[in-house]
């Protein structure tokens, strides 16, 4: 009885096992079956719809429903979205089973057909699934051949070789050489290869330019590139330089340009130069055409005397001295007579007059000083006759 019990409740626990392991089992068959998509039709003119739905996905996944052109489902989209039209695009998100169900609008691509109805996953670890779809009315064309042959590979890092000069200090257009070795790790020399440079600043996308390399790279060799590149004149910041090859960029390489400090310099000068010249120019205008005085002497206002001796016989420097001149030449006679005139008193003598008072003569004597170092008696200098 005790053996019949225990088998009942091992063969429970092996049926409770089972049934927790079934939908573990389930979903990885899933899993392994990968994203699919299916259509509710394959062919559809513009203006009508489609419905797609999907399963395998991740569940609760954002997804972007396209149709694309120049595509099959074993290659996918060689050309990315550029090939697909985006504008009538949709965005679905999975259920929590991993499916959808999603109504898309049938438009043209920018590219003629076989087309395809590309579903992608918008976030997360990338995943795609591809159906194939005819647009009634759309161009159908054959897939361009792919690319066979060389292909070229950055063996060594890049570098600018080069420096500015004095005429890159006065704005003229940075230049460098972009330096680098590449390899062909295809199948067949490439001749001449066509690269891409190009040059950006800051946020803004490079502006590319052609530039042919003259030489033939054989499978398993490898060759130094070197390419020139020239900025604006006056550029100055940080720069990037892009190289690209087949559609794909190879290297970059960060170039920091100076400031064209002689440009500054040059326009400091300027407002300091020309302001200077306008005002000589302008006072010069100005003492041109100055009213004169009568006999041709322009009137430039009064001067001060220059110091200097005077010679013998020269009359004062003075402007008012010299007009006084002549007036006081013309009294002299006048001041003569009234001298000659004038009888001589004992109170108006002078102090030199002699005087019949002995007591006086003391009192009146000229004063003098026999000092030898007096200043009104100079000393003669003894010498031969």
């Amino acid at each position: 009885m005790k053996g019949a019990v225990r088998i009942a409740a091992l063969a429970a626990a092996l049926a409770a096992a089972l049934a927790l392991l079934l939908p573990t089992a389930a979903g990885t068959a899933v899993a392994a079956d990968g994203p699919a998509v299916r259509l509710s039709t394959s062919q559809a003119g513009t203006g009508g719809s489609v419905t797609v739905r999907g399963s395998g996905w991740r569940a609760h996944t954002l997804l972007m429903v396209l149709i694309c052109g120049q595509a099959v489902p074993s290659r996918g989209v060689p050309g990315g979205t550029n090939s697909c039209a985006n504008a009538d695009g949709r965005a679905v998100t999975t259920d929590a089973h991993g499916s959808f169900s999603r109504k898309l609008p049938v438009a043209e691509p920018p590219v003629p057909c076989p087309c395809v109805v590309h579903v992608a996953t918008v976030t997360g670890a990338r995943a795609q699934a591809d159906a194939v779809f005819q647009v009634a009315g759309h161009a159908v064309e054959p897939l361009p051949a792919r690319p066979a042959g060389g292909r070229l590979s950055v063996l060594t890092d890049t570098r600018l070789d080069g420096s500015g000069g004095l005429l890159t200090w006065f704005g003229a257009p940075p230049a460098r050489t972009l330096v680098l070795t590449v390899g062909n790790v295809g199948t067949s020399a490439v001749k001449d290869p066509v690269f891409q440079v190009g040059t950006s600043h800051g946020v803004f996308a490079p502006q590319w330019e052609d530039q042919r390399w003259r030489g033939t790279i054989r499978p398993g060799e490898r060759a130094r590139i070197e390419l020139p590149v020239e900025l604006t004149g006056g550029a100055h910041g940080d720069y990037t330089v892009s190289l690209k090859y087949g559609g794909k960029v190879l290297a970059e390489q960060p170039w920091g340009v100076g400031r064209p400090w002689g440009v500054t310099l040059f326009w400091v000068l300027a407002f300091l130069v020309v302001p200077a010249a306008v005002f000589r120019a302008g006072m010069a205008l100005v003492d041109r055409v100055r009213p004169r005085r009568a006999g041709g002497v322009r009137h430039r206002g009064p001067r001060l005397p220059v110091p200097g001796p005077r010679l013998p016989g020269s009359g004062p420097r003075l402007p008012g001295i010299a007009r006084r001149l002549p007036g006081l030449a013309a009294r002299l006679p006048r001041f003569a007579a009234r001298a000659e005139q004038a009888p001589p008193s004992a109170s108006t003598l002078p102090w030199f007059t002699p005087d019949s008072d002995p007591g006086a003569a003391g009192r009146l004597s000229a004063p003098h000083d026999d000092s030898p170092t007096s200043h009104t008696t100079p000393t003669r200098r003894k010498g031969p006759p």
